[in-house]
């Protein structure tokens, strides 16, 4: 793995709407991140996306993502989290 990459998991859930990934994308190309990968799904009428992201090229700190992130979510009616990804390996260990 690349050394200055710095990935990010960017969790999406709520009912589904038009837009969701436009607004959510868009804010992440604002932030400067860069999505690595991205899957969505439509189960029973609820909206529910992933992306991993790596954050090594923005000039913004976790938390301000983190802020702008809830900002949208509470715009889109959505629960949007992000974690960085050694929180998230820890979480997930086996």
């Amino acid at each position: 793995m690349d050394k200055n990459k710095e990935l990010l998991f960017i969790t999406v859930i709520g009912k589904d709407r038009k837009g969701i990934v436009a607004r959510v994308s868009g804010l992440v190309y604002e932030c400067g991140l860069n999505i690595e990968d991205l899957s969505q799904k439509i189960m029973d009428g609820h909206f529910v996306m992933t992306l991993m992201v790596d954050m090594g090229d923005s000039k913004y700190s976790l938390e301000e993502i983190r802020e702008k992130l809830e900002k949208l979510g509470r715009e889109l009616d959505q629960s949007i989290q992000i974690q960085h990804e050694n929180i998230f390996k820890m979480m997930h260990r086996v």
